[in-house]
């Protein structure tokens, strides 16, 4: 029998982390966390108490009122995946708009946010068999995974799919908007003091600009196998 392992995936936004993860998590029937939901759900609880904005951020208030903030994720059977509930309530579709994508990397970079969220990733894989995507897995939250993959592709090609993501579900967007909220994040991910966006030393590396999930899959599926043989 196969061993359980703890698959940590980095990488920018919009490189397409999470729709492998949880195709991963299903072919091996792991458990799979997308922790940028975590960081989203945070974020839509600041932005609907008004502690944070475009032009502001109440940090200290949010601070003192991270005690309120329970998130969970609960398996939609129709979807194939879990959903993210802010304080019991379903907010998928919530957090996923380019108004808290300008927002989530502010709130983010927020030490007391991160490391509460860290906490419960942490406790989420204690079992193994855990699929875990975000900006930090493999340098924080599990150093010890046994297998690392550091996803980028150029800033045009993650904005021209977000675009494409946002116009199918019905939002309009712009695409100049979309493109400057992906370099503006990679900004802030990667200069940001506590937990920067970093390439684990034993990560293996997937710029995946010009290929298609199907062959990403495939790809690091050989690459799990041969860490679980």
């Amino acid at each position: 029998m196969s061993k359980k392992i703890i698959i940590a995936i980095d990488g920018f936004s919009s490189t397409g982390k999470s729709t492998i993860a949880k195709l991963l998590a299903k072919k091996y029937n792991y458990i799979y966390v997308d922790t940028g939901a975590m960081y989203r759900a945070v974020t839509l609880f600041a932005k609907n108490n008004n502690f944070v904005g475009i032009d502001f951020l109440s940090k200290d208030k949010l601070i003192t009122h991270l005690s309120d903030i329970s998130l969970s994720f609960k398996f939609n059977s129709k979807l194939g995946f879990a959903e993210m509930y802010l304080n019991d309530k379903n907010v998928e579709k919530e957090i996923r708009t380019l108004e808290v994508s300008q927002l989530v990397s502010k709130v983010s970079a927020i030490s007391e946010v991160r490391k509460k969220l860290v906490a419960e990733q942490q406790l989420m894989g204690k079992s193994s068999g855990i699929v875990m995507d975000g900006r930090d897995i493999g340098t924080v939250v599990f150093p010890n995974a046994e297998l690392k993959l550091f996803m980028t592709a150029s800033a045009d090609k993650r904005a021209t799919r977000r675009y494409k993501e946002l116009i199918d579900r019905g939002d309009k967007v712009d695409f100049k908007d979309i493109l400057f909220n992906v370099e503006e994040r990679d900004r802030i991910d990667s200069t940001r003091e506590d937990s920067p966006l970093l390439e684990a030393d034993d990560a293996i590396g997937f710029d995946n600009s010009d290929m298609g999930i199907q062959e990403q899959f495939e790809r690091i599926c050989a690459l799990v196998d041969r860490r679980i043989s």
